[in-house]
């Protein structure tokens, strides 16, 4: 059994772009993009958790798809995961933890300054969006 929190990232996709949210606190992260979500309490599960952080941060009803493989150290204690999500209803606000919000093309990730442990997740989720969407020529970086 393992003690770390798990905090629970979600790569929220819609007309192949990934929903990228910058974060307005705490002061050391202010300013850095992230995939949005939160920690997972508990009781619940990572995909429940996820749910419920994104209709809390962001108004927004999702399917919780498949995990992205791979966990990332945040700091002593906490784990970073990553899911795929799917909005179902609602249109993304910035309602807690995040002052801006931006849909994304596969290519333009590197517009935004990302939090580092999010990297590896945000270039998977643009990859499985190439390749989804199979548009050519595009690459993720």
């Amino acid at each position: 059994m393992t003690t770390e929190r798990v905090v629970v990232g979600g790569a929220v996709c819609q007309g192949g772009r990934l929903l990228a949210a910058r974060r307005s606190a705490p002061p050391a992260l202010a300013g850095r993009w992230e995939l949005p979500g939160g920690k997972v309490e508990d009781g619940e599960t990572p995909e429940r958790a996820l749910a419920r952080e994104l209709r809390e941060e962001l108004g927004v009803e999702v399917v919780v798809g498949e995990r992205i493989p791979g966990e990332w150290v945040l700091r002593p204690g906490y784990v970073l995961q990553v899911w795929t999500a799917r909005l179902v209803s609602g249109e993304p606000q910035p309602l807690q933890d995040h002052d801006e919000l931006r849909w994304l093309l596969p290519g333009e990730e590197p517009q935004v300054d990302w939090l580092d442990q999010d990297r590896p997740a945000v270039a998977e989720a643009m990859r499985r969006l190439v390749a989804t969407a199979g548009i050519p020529g595009v690459r993720s970086a």
